[in-house]
């Protein structure tokens, strides 16, 4: 099930059924049922609610052991994001950090288009790339000295940190040159399929917080993406 997909059902669910309905804990939790393959529902479904209470650890093993109908997608990212990045990446950079690469689609992409050295850093504890090396990292500590990328970026990862704030300081701080994030452009509701705990419906929602001068932000195929330069 792929990106352009899921997003196309999450706008209908999200913007053609009335909130009473959508957010209506017996009307969707088949589609609970259904998503999570029928495993541990319920506290999927209350995932708001106990969600900063987690520790660490806790809160990581939710996204690395999670199983769902979409676990054989190689990305979040939908194709048309992807080749609109590409066309805007920065020239005359020489090197690129992924935060919350995954699998390293993306960075797997980039290096089929262009020299730039890599750099990918996930809660995986491994990942295999075809081209770069691999940190296990916090995008709330990023263990990367100021300035040490030319290109930051962040894809379907902003939304699922707890602390936005120190998460977007730190992808500021590392990054020299451009930061370039992916996010979905999404309605709160208390019931999600994808676990969400930050939400930017309308675009200034995005650009404000990250309170750069300098960028561009376009919605694509029903994902924000941000592009912003720093100097």
């Amino acid at each position: 099930m792929n990106r352009t997909l899921t997003n196309a059902i999450r706008f209908f669910m999200d913007e053609m059924i009335p909130p009473v309905i959508r957010d209506n804990r017996f009307f969707i939790y088949p589609a609970f049922y259904i998503w999570f393959k029928g495993k541990n529902v319920k506290s999927f479904m209350d995932f708001k609610s106990y969600v900063y209470d987690l520790t660490e650890d806790e809160f990581a093993d939710v996204y690395r052991n999670i199983s769902i109908v979409a676990n054989d997608r190689k990305t979040d990212l939908n194709s048309a994001s992807v080749n609109f990045m590409l066309k805007n990446l920065d020239k005359d950079s020489k090197t690129l950090l992924d935060v919350g690469c995954g699998r390293g689609y993306w960075l797997n992409k980039v290096a089929e288009r262009t020299e730039l050295n890599l750099t990918g850093c996930d809660l995986y504890d491994e990942v295999k790339l075809d081209r770069g090396k691999y940190v296990k990292a916090n995008i709330e500590r990023l263990p990367f000295e100021d300035d040490q990328f030319d290109i930051v970026t962040s894809h379907h990862t902003i939304e699922h940190v707890r602390d936005l704030d120190k998460a977007i300081s730190e992808l500021k701080r590392v990054a020299k040159k451009q930061l370039i994030i992916v996010t979905p452009c999404q309605r709160y509701y208390y019931y999600t399929l994808d676990l969400h705990v930050n939400f930017f419906p309308v675009r200034s929602y995005l650009t404000s917080r990250f309170n750069m001068e300098k960028y561009i932000c376009e919605k694509i195929s029903g994902d924000w993406v941000y592009i912003a330069e720093k100097f």
